[in-house]
């Protein structure tokens, strides 16, 4: 007779899960003895941290939880960040861990943490299973919680003993068809009355906009509407293709550049929002541009952000609705467009200097030389973050992630691992510092073991860079934000990957075309001057505003 474990790995089977990250414990002997004998493919990984960043990197890229396995204790709550950074991200990510048995106590409390408890404040939904019995409805509801707007991580706690429990019962047949309620007529009618009225309309994409399934959605509104847009820092490329409608991103809170096209405008329409990314511009109480907010749910007040009209419901009927009633009936801003040239032309400025060690700006260009337009990028967090954001060119969707809800360090590696899996025919990068780097190198030995092609470019200056510069900024002495680092380029062969150190400006674009060339894990260790930071980011931009605010 199958036991709760069996029943549990049928579930996840029937739900279409081929992967699961993890490290598993005692207490999921039974679990990865079912695993063994399905088809899910067990991907070993060196520390849970990471698993969970590539099953939330999952369910980012492809809408479809990912799912990660740990015992309990210590191995759960190396779960922490990465369900949190799953819950701020919207990314659908199913946790399952391990718990002694229900029914006895022979070790007493050793290793016992209350993980469903500890698990609340950062999941959409964190459950004990207590029968094998309960185990399809459970699982069967996790995923549809996980995948429900807005999308997250749900946590399941399956202990030692129901695991093992004699159950027959049957799995639940999945529903996967989500239908999202929609806005009215009457609603899109007053949305695109409101646009008509407004002389200088700007779209802004935010994260809730940034999903698989709005691509041609998205793009198609664009195309029909012909409304200036730009997008944050996380709802960057979700529109596919080139653009003369593009604006920027939004990679601080205000007095970039792209925020000329954000004062000029008098009508900001912002497609999926999500208040959890620091915010794109501040919103005025009164004199400044009106706001409406397209979204699945209802827009989260703040005090940046309050619009002054709201189309809730299906964002790609919503923004279909709107195309169907704006085309052809709008007459360009050439003033817009004219700025458009300006901001691109100050964010492109000394993009080819030949300074060394390498600036941002020639890092973010000589990095889309290189990548070809469906080429993945997969950003850690740090300095060069708020480059890539700014000077970074998306045609195709999804292929720059980066992370400012949670903005953990640490994810960059594994994100990249997870989308060199998903997409082994498409050239993917992971760009870390070399902070972030450490925090999860040991991930190099996983990704060399699972056979990936994956470039890591490492920018080296031996420092939290972004924390140092905001001290610096706010006028602190340079304390407590130096390090040493090993030699990279050994430590990447000590894994059985490959390594090597860009040394003349002149030297990152071929060493990175070799390391694509020649496939597996290639490292790039690449000395950066981050002296750009304040030029660029702090004396450019006062020159505007008083007050400039990383995002």
């Amino acid at each position: 007779m199958p036991k709760g474990s069996d029943l549990f790995v049928a579930a996840l089977e029937n739900e279409g899960v081929d992967r699961i990250f993890g490290v598993p414990g005692e207490e999921n002997l039974d679990v990865l003895e079912s695993l063994r004998n399905s088809k899910i493919e067990l991907v070993l990984t060196r520390h849970e941290q990471a698993a969970a960043f590539m099953a939330a990197t999952h369910g980012r890229l492809t809408g479809r939880p990912g799912v990660c396995l740990a015992t309990l204790g210590p191995g759960a709550l190396n779960f922490a960040t990465g369900a949190a950074y799953a819950h701020l991200g919207a990314m659908p990510m199913i946790l399952i861990t391990g718990q002694k048995p229900l029914m006895s106590a022979k070790q007493a409390r050793f290793q016992i943490v209350d993980i469903v408890g500890s698990m609340k404040p950062l999941t959409k939904m964190t459950r004990q299973i207590v029968s094998a019995g309960s185990i399809p409805a459970i699982v069967r509801d996790a995923f549809r919680v996980a995948m429900e707007e807005r999308p997250g991580p749900v946590h399941l706690e399956l202990p030692e003993d129901v695991a093992g429990e004699e159950t027959a019962n049957d799995i639940l047949i999945p529903r996967h068809a989500l239908d999202w309620p929609v806005a009215s007529a009457a609603t899109l009618d007053l949305a695109a009355e409101t646009i008509l009225a407004a002389k200088r309309p700007l779209v802004m994409v935010g994260a809730a906009g940034n999903r698989p399934s709005l691509v041609d959605p998205l793009s198609s509104f664009v195309a029909r509407a012909r409304i200036p847009f730009f997008n944050t820092q996380m709802g960057k490329g979700a529109v596919t293709g080139g653009s003369n409608l593009y604006m920027g991103t939004a990679a601080l809170s205000e007095g970039d550049y792209v925020h000329e096209a954000v004062d000029r405008a008098d009508l900001i329409i912002a497609i999926g929002h999500d208040t959890v990314e620091k915010p794109p511009f501040l919103m005025k109480s009164a004199g400044g541009s009106k706001v409406i907010h397209i979204g699945y749910q209802s827009a989260t007040v703040e005090q940046v952000y309050h619009p002054d009209l709201e189309v809730i419901g299906d964002i790609a009927a919503s923004v279909q609705g709107l195309g169907e009633r704006l085309e052809g009936r709008l007459t360009e801003d050439q003033g817009m467009l004219d700025l458009r040239q300006r901001i691109f032309a100050r964010i492109n400025d000394r993009a080819e200097e030949d300074r060394f060690p390498v600036t941002p700006q020639r890092i973010v260009h000589d990095v889309r030389q290189v990548m070809p337009e469906d080429g993945i990028v997969c950003l850690d967090n740090g300095m060069y973050k708020i480059w890539f954001a700014r000077n970074y060119r998306t045609h195709v969707a999804n292929t720059l992630l980066l992370d400012n809800a949670l903005a953990t360090m640490g994810a960059g590696l594994p994100s990249a691992m997870m989308a060199a899996i998903l997409h082994p025919d498409r050239r993917v990068m992971a760009v870390c510092g070399d902070g972030g780097f450490m925090m999860n190198s040991q991930e190099m030995e996983t990704a060399v073991r699972l056979g990936l092609n994956l470039v890591v470019v490492i920018l080296n200056d031996s420092a939290y860079g972004m924390i140092r510069w905001k001290q610096a900024v706010d006028g602190f002495p340079d304390f407590g934000m130096s390090f040493g680092n090993p030699d990279f380029v050994r430590y990447a062969e000590s894994y059985g990957a490959k390594g090597s150190r860009v040394t003349a400006v002149e030297d990152l674009v071929p060493t990175l075309e070799a390391a694509f060339a020649g496939g597996g894990v290639h490292l790039v260790d690449v000395p950066i001057d981050y002296s750009e930071n304040t030029r660029v980011l702090v004396d450019e931009l006062r020159n505007r505003t008083p007050n400039v605010e990383c995002a």
